[in-house]
């Protein structure tokens, strides 16, 4: 099984900077990714303590396989280049880059990394929640090709881009959703992960996890959340069913018999089943697999 799989982003949890409750609990909770906020969720005179609060957490970091990042303030903001050096040093796995609308945006903060000798594994994530983003957005995910640009996830900002585009926000989206069917094949091009948006309203998890159904539905990679009751219905969402790994399982198992072994096209409980149906097999596998390990579950 050759086929790279990325690592589940099923639930990306936000989280302020300057929280120390929510910092606290994190151990406890199963989101994918953690996003730690320097930017909207704090205050202009707590950003320097934020900044120091997040020093001390990664000089600390806890030993597991979740992913922790850090979104900086935009590097036109008194705050986003002195955010970028830290984050350099810091033992993260990405900056995440806010209110970024062209592809010289993320290469000069990679130009940066670079140059303060920041491990490769450190990589850029990338708000996309400006009209001139949207507008740009192959270009932007098209970098996701070159791994010396360190881009590997892209973050859907509906809140920014409704306000900036005059666009309503319906329970449904269904006026923002060819957007969002543009953002994921942009991200499928550029070989990197799309994260649907954050929902707003924490206390409705029923439609919560209607549009987490949706958002997989279209092809995202998983979901920004903002509140813990939020992971359960995203992880679920994101991570294949048992019917679907059943099904994966008898598509592997059927082409790895002898007589299937030349064959392009075979069939299988009466559908025809292709070598590219065996590859998304493949994939799901490794995924599930992926979130097994993470999780300690057995699947």
């Amino acid at each position: 099984m050759s086929h790279s799989v990325s690592r589940p982003r099923r639930s990306v949890l936000f989280v302020p900077a300057t929280n120390d409750k929510a910092i606290a609990k994190l151990p406890q909770l199963a989101c994918d990714t953690v996003i730690f906020d320097l930017e909207d969720a704090v205050l202009p005179e707590q950003k320097a303590a934020a900044r120091d609060r997040l020093a001390k957490f990664f000089a600390e970091r806890p030993q597991r396989a979740r992913e922790y990042v850090v979104r900086i303030n935009s590097l036109k903001s008194p705050w986003g280049a002195d955010d970028l050096a830290a984050a350099s040093g810091w033992a993260t796995d990405g900056v995440v880059l806010p209110k970024i609308e062209t592809p010289r945006d993320l290469l000069e903060a990679n130009d940066v990394l670079d140059e303060a000798d920041a491990p490769d594994t450190l990589k850029l994530w990338a708000m996309i929640e400006t009209p001139r983003a949207l507008v740009n957005l192959a270009a932007i995910a098209e970098l996701g090709r070159d791994p010396a640009a360190r881009l590997s996830c892209l973050i859907a900002g509906l809140n920014d881009l409704a306000k900036d585009t005059g666009v309503m926000i319906t329970p449904d989206r269904r006026y923002l959703q060819p957007w969002l069917l543009q953002m994921v094949l942009c991200a499928r091009a550029g070989g990197v992960d799309m994260l649907d948006s954050v929902s707003n309203d924490f206390r409705d998890l029923d439609s919560f996890a209607a549009e987490c159904g949706e958002a997989a539905a279209m092809g995202f990679s998983g979901k920004t959340v903002i509140h813990p009751a939020q992971i359960g219905p995203a992880n679920a969402a994101f991570s294949p069913s048992a019917e679907a790994l059943a099904e994966a399982r008898a598509v592997v198992g059927a082409f790895a018999l002898p007589e299937n072994a030349s064959r392009g096209v075979i069939s299988l409980g009466g559908r025809m089943v292709e070598r590219l149906h065996l590859v998304q097999a493949e994939k799901m596998l490794a995924r599930a697999a992926m979130i097994a390990e993470m999780t300690g579950d057995e699947k």
